[in-house]
């Protein structure tokens, strides 16, 4: 019983901490290790203790894998080069540093241990990262870089962590002998992270049912953490690749049924666990620092000794920042990304520890000297961190002026691939041999325009007038709220099967999640000015660069014809303003047709977009 109320006291405390944290616009990490804090100290709550196996085998491989598998590989690899000078140099840079501030601040303290507590706080955490980057809107290459870095760094940091205990132990440990431990570690692990891809890959192919495809994945993380650590390999490196495979690969090996229910289940999950490890950092202060105190180093010491090792995990980690800029900031020789100056400092002051470095600290054996002082230590740097950076890490966002990801942009890029996919698609429709005696080709031509359109109409502009497509959303979603209450009302009468009614009530709630998702990001594109523009695509956008509007253009033609437009383009070669194809005449593609001239830009307001009708690419 104690321990049901336990985890049902968790479960509400998460809820409650998020719901409050998303009111007052504070990040729930902070707001859950606070309350933590707090409850530990209360005398009829009972004391938590996290053990290692619980966060080694029970927390951290399905937050791994749910990290890994939304995580893009393309994007890791097109950044692999600074999160391998992260996960690897700089682990061991700060491990070593932090065990001479240790060893000297805590006489009688051995070497082996000294680097072991250094291991111990070495990893920045992958879910407070990534919970607070996300969450103030860090430039994408940030979190990525990040994001990498956490996933792979805890497998350095185990391993360096083992090796000192051994050393500790009265094992002899030379250099050769770690080096390679860690190249089987990283090795091995990479290769049973591949060997569970291949094997679950192989599986989906046999599965048909999305939920039992969904409940088997949440096997895959433990099977391949369990698998590499019996064989002597790194658990944490076979989670993380077999999740970055099998993310990358799901729109090839899955359903779009089967895709959608395991997205929504590891979200959920990852959810939860996430916020329960915060929850859970805050209820071990009471005993941590309880024990530390009985000690006997005195609160002088103790405070020292964890304020200096926090000061030396953040000014190293500036430190071989500083020292490495021009490995990280060379231009990669084969995508060209560039990593600058500020985002390089994001990254340093981004290095928040999290429930690993508590767990990892868990594994120094109950009879060493200090035990209870490391442990304080590492609760230091977790919380310090976490609050010391994470709380202003807004701040240094906002004053070295490094943007958010744009939703404007993403809606450009957006309508531009969508733009490109259905110009293949309607290739591959004229191409097949159809029987079309009932319409059916203009029907799905139609309806990829249609679908097209409302893209490009996420970018328009004008105040207080609504898109085609926002019109049909607000009268759809009307008459959604209408079908649904006269099925209510049938349902009522038991005159049509409870299966029945259960499916068609599914169908009005994915067409209605569809509108309110559209909806949302047309609103939130409303709010931004378009800032940037994509790269030279081809050699008519180089030939056409952007072009100054007229202060207040207009659709000549619309005008004539009295008819009204959605936004305006200006053909690029001879200044020709025409409304959008969202408009009821089209005249800016019917000028193409009619001249040829290439390339157009938006001539509404602050948007210097273009758009290639030979290349079907934006600019």
């Amino acid at each position: 019983m104690e321990v049901a109320l336990l985890l049902l006291g968790l479960a509400v405390g998460v809820l409650v901490c998020t719901a409050v944290s998303e009111r007052v616009g504070v990040p729930s990490p902070f707001l859950l290790i606070v309350t933590g804090v707090v409850v530990s100290w209360v005398p009829w709550v009972p004391q938590v203790y996290l053990h290692e196996d619980v966060v080694l085998l029970g927390l951290l491989p399905p937050l791994l894998y749910a990290a890994a598998v939304k995580s893009s590989l393309v994007d890791i690899r097109a950044n692999s080069r600074p999160i391998l000078w992260l996960s690897v140099g700089l682990v061991v840079f700060t491990a070593a540093g932090v065990a001479v501030v240790v060893h000297w601040l805590l006489p009688g303290l051995s070497w082996a241990l000294a680097f072991a507590i250094g291991a111990v706080v070495a990893p920045p955490d992958a879910i407070a990262a990534t919970a607070i980057g996300r969450r103030i809107g860090l430039p994408r290459r940030v979190v990525t870089i990040l994001e990498g870095e956490s996933l792979f760094n805890d497998a350095t940091a185990l391993v360096s962590l083992r090796t000192a205990l051994a050393v500790a132990g009265g094992h002899a440990v030379d250099v050769w002998g770690v080096s390679l431990e860690f190249l089987v570690a990283a090795v091995g692990g990479g290769v049973v992270g591949f060997v569970v891809y291949v094997v679950v890959a192989k599986a989906r192919q046999l599965l048909t049912d999305p939920v039992i495809e969904s409940a088997a994945s949440l096997a895959v993380p433990f099977a391949a953490y369990l698998v590499a650590e019996e064989v002597g390999a790194s658990g944490v490196i076979a989670v993380v690749v077999s999740g970055l495979l099998l993310g990358h690969q799901a729109p090839v090996l899955q359903t779009a049924q089967a895709r959608i229910a395991e997205r929504l289940n590891w979200s959920t999950i990852a959810y939860v666990l996430e916020n329960v490890v915060f929850l859970l950092i805050g209820l071990q202060a009471w005993w941590i620092v309880d024990e530390a105190l009985a000690s006997g180093l005195g609160w002088p010491r103790l405070l020292l000794a964890c304020g200096a090792t926090l000061l030396t995990v953040m000014g190293l980690r500036m430190a071989w920042l500083l020292a490495t800029r021009y490995l990280l900031m060379r231009p990669d020789p084969v995508t060209g990304t560039k990593t600058s100056v500020r985002h390089m400092f994001l990254i340093g002051w981004a290095g928040m520890r999290g429930v690993v470095t508590l767990a990892a600290a868990f594994l120094i054996p109950a009879d060493t000297a200090y035990r209870e002082v490391l442990l304080l230590v590492a609760f230091s740097v977790v919380a310090g961190t976490l609050f010391l950076q994470g709380m202003t890490l807004p701040w240094v966002a906002r004053r070295l002026r490094v943007p958010p990801p744009d939703p404007r942009v993403d809606a450009l890029a957006r309508a531009g691939l969508l733009q490109q996919t259905t110009h293949a698609a309607l290739e591959a429709l004229d191409r097949m041999e159809v029987d079309d005696k009932h319409g059916v080709a203009t029907q799905v031509r139609d309806r990829l325009e249609q679908r097209d359109l409302a893209a490009w109409e996420r970018l328009a502009t004008a105040e207080g007038e609504e898109t085609p497509s926002e019109q049909y959303a607000r009268v759809r979603l009307a008459l959604i709220e209408v079908e649904r209450r006269t099925v209510l009302e049938i349902r009522g009468e038991g005159s049509v099967p409870a299966e029945v009614v259960a499916e068609v009530l599914a169908a009005l709630d994915v067409e209605e999640s569809m509108l309110d998702r559209a909806t949302d990001a047309e609103q939130e594109v409303r709010t931004e000015q378009l800032r940037h523009h994509a790269g030279e695509s081809c050699a008519d956008l180089r030939r056409h660069p952007p072009a100054d509007p007229p202060d207040d253009p207009v659709c000549e033609e619309c005008v004539r014809d009295g008819t009204p437009w959605v936004a305006l383009r200006m053909c690029l070669a001879c200044g020709h303003v025409g409304c959008c194809d969202s408009s009821r005449s089209r005249h800016a593609t019917a000028h193409f047709h009619d001249t040829e001239h290439p390339v157009i830009q938006s001539a509404e307001p602050g948007e210097r977009w273009r758009w290639c009708f030979v290349h079907r690419l934006t600019g």
